[in-house]
């Protein structure tokens, strides 16, 4: 039965074979050329680094630069070469991987390599290295089809044939007027299936979506991501094109928002990694704990406001942690919902306060079931546990039970209404974090809790 199953090859072994075969540079090539290039770059990282220093002039400054692509940590191996090589393999690069490789060098090493840049290519990156981080130029790449609009079907396919070679994004070109400024696109499909005397104005789509250079990622990728192309082109001030954002790049800056989103829902300032310094980590963590720190002297202020009816009955404490819990899990889902809600730029008053009101009827209906399971659970364990009698346990789960209800309901509404008013005051509302929606929603429980229980419970025990 083994003996069936079609086993994967394994291509890194393989390679590995070939390069450490003693082969001509002219063979060795020739055995590669059948081989993805993500293959060879897992073959590169089994290597030695002796041993990728004398594959590395056989492969060729292009050859290399197209399988460092591959590599996750190019910035190790790109060191293995001398600043001539790594300046020659760096501007085979897609203007966009070379600023990442650049990126991820100290700075000295990053300099001088970019004052070694050459024609296009050094153009390309001191192009995108201008832009700020989070601004969409720094991510956009220059490899694209541009065509002019005054030319003829023929023309195009002869002019995008020989752009071709230097770019390989053709899926959708791009068409410029006599200015140079934006004028559409035109998807390639359509330009191969058109006849030889159709107007190439009919295949150009001019309302073709695109982005600002300056414009702010968090701004506008929701809209690149509604209109889901291949690619869209990236405009000056003066409507040129300067480059394009790919899916590709669409996936990374997504996968870059969520990553940054995620860690300030965390109390961060912003995403951490493994590399990072200890001064730097707590720089990004130390401001929110302070706020925190203020905020839980606040909750305790508040229960020590509460020492008499603890001391009175002292059975009560025992479900403190329950309400406070509940309280600042239905407070956290709420803020997730409207954190993804408001990316939404086109979010009316109305459907704000619709979505507040909603929050507060999930949490009066999830508190009135919480709330339920929870009388009828503590008044049980009361009378079966500590043998209270029926009346005085009715009382304390009731007080739980309302609590959880009362909490639920609150904390549903915070979760909406801060988010909302960071959104307002035009701060990213991913900084109401989940520890300060957890802080604020404990003091709400604790008045909740506690207030139930001086009310109710108090008098009985006068």
């Amino acid at each position: 039965m083994d003996n069936n199953i079609i086993k994967e090859p394994n291509f890194v072994e393989e390679l590995l074979s070939i390069f450490r075969s003693g082969l001509s540079a002219e063979e060795l090539n020739e055995k590669i050329s059948d081989y993805h290039d993500n293959d060879i770059a897992g073959a590169l990282e089994q290597m030695t680094p002796e041993e990728r220093s004398e594959l590395y002039p056989i492969l060729g400054a292009e050859k290399v630069s197209e399988i460092f692509t591959y590599i996750e940590d190019v910035e190790k191996y790109i060191g293995e070469l001398n600043l001539e090589r790594a300046a020659k393999v760096i501007s085979h690069m897609d203007s966009d991987d070379a600023v990442d490789v650049l990126e991820e060098m100290d700075d000295s090493t990053s300099e001088k390599l970019v004052s070694m840049l050459e024609g296009d290519s050094g153009r390309d990156v001191r192009l995108i290295l201008s832009y700020d981080d989070d601004e969409i130029g720094s991510k956009m790449t220059t490899n694209l089809i541009v065509i002019k609009n005054d030319l003829t079907v023929r023309e195009a396919m002869r002019e995008l044939v020989h752009q071709a070679g230097e770019n390989d994004n053709i899926y959708t070109i791009y068409v410029v007027d006599k200015d140079d400024r934006f004028y559409g696109a035109i998807d390639l499909k359509d330009l191969i299936v058109a006849r030889s005397k159709t107007a190439l104005e009919d295949l150009i789509v001019t309302s073709y979506p695109y982005v600002g250079d300056h414009e702010i990622i968090s701004d506008c990728i929701e809209r690149i991501k509604d209109y889901a192309e291949d690619s869209i082109p990236v405009l000056s001030e003066e409507k040129k094109i300067v480059g394009i954002i790919t899916a590709q790049d669409i996936v990374e800056v997504v996968d870059d928002e969520l990553g940054d989103d995620y860690a300030k829902l965390a109390g961060l300032t912003a995403e951490e990694d493994l590399n990072e310094k200890t001064n730097e980590s707590m720089k990004k963590r130390l401001p929110w704990l302070i706020i925190l720190l203020i905020l839980g002297i606040v909750v305790s202020t508040v229960v020590g406001a509460f020492e008499k009816v603890v001391a009175a009955i002292p059975i009560v404490i025992c479900f403190q942690s329950l309400i406070l819990d509940m309280a600042g899990n239905a407070g956290t889902q709420s803020l997730a919902v409207t954190i993804r809600v408001l990316m939404d730029e086109n979010l009316t008053a109305v459907q704000k306060i619709g979505l507040a009101f909603k929050e507060m009827k999930v949490g009066l209906c999830n508190g009135l079931f919480l709330g339920g399971t929870a009388l009828v659970t503590v008044g049980a364990y009361l009378m079966a546990v500590k043998k209270d009698d029926l009346v005085h346990a009715t009382m304390i789960a009731l007080c739980v039970g309302g609590a959880l209800v009362l909490s639920m309901i609150i904390s549903s509404l915070l979760g909406t209404v801060i988010p909302m008013f960071f959104h307002k005051i035009k701060v990213d509302p991913a900084v109401a974090s989940g520890p300060l929606i957890t802080t604020v929603n404990d003091l709400v429980a604790v008045v909740a809790y506690y207030g139930l229980v001086w009310i109710f419970l108090i008098p009985m025990t006068a």
